[in-house]
């Protein structure tokens, strides 16, 4: 009879990383599919009243966001703290807006184009004087499918 004999400890074995690399690029493809990048930044403060009766809008692609409010800390220094208008990403005076809507109809298809909803995002803060400007510019352009952007807050019943 022969004897068995050990002929040493055996560690564990290594892993195998050959498939590695295809699972970061599977993480990797997933990430740049699933993320949405901002479209706009925002140079104002925006943060929007509070409402009872709120209704999402259908078609989102179809909304163009104007944003007014105190321009963020970082641009008061060259902005002042007045309320400003952002259209896209810049600022804009209230004789910028027609040019704006303009650019947003050319941005869509020819059947989508009466269909655009123009939505104003305001800092709570804001007096309506500015907003009832930009109201009337938009008026004078035929952009007449207005909506006003808010959170929604629970209904208190007495």
């Amino acid at each position: 009879m022969s004897k068995f004999r050990k002929k040493g400890k055996k560690g564990q074995p290594a892993v195998n990383t050959a498939s590695l690399p295809d699972i970061v690029f599977m993480l990797l493809f997933f990430f740049m599919v699933t993320t949405v990048m901002r479209e706009t930044s925002l140079k104002v403060l925006n943060i929007t009243p509070k409402a009872t009766e709120v209704a999402k809008l259908e078609k989102k692609s179809l909304v163009a966001y104007i944003y007014i409010g105190k321009p963020i800390k970082a641009l008061q220094g060259a902005f002042g703290t007045a309320p400003r208008i952002q259209l896209n990403d810049a600022f804009k005076g209230l004789e910028d807006i027609p040019l704006f809507v303009e650019m947003e109809r050319d941005a869509r298809d020819e059947k989508e184009r009466n269909k655009i909803v123009w939505s104003l995002k305001v800092d709570v803060k804001t007096k309506m004087g500015i907003v009832t400007e930009v109201k009337q510019e938009l008026r004078k352009v035929n952009a007449l499918k207005l909506n006003y952007s808010a959170n929604k807050t629970e209904r208190i019943s007495n």
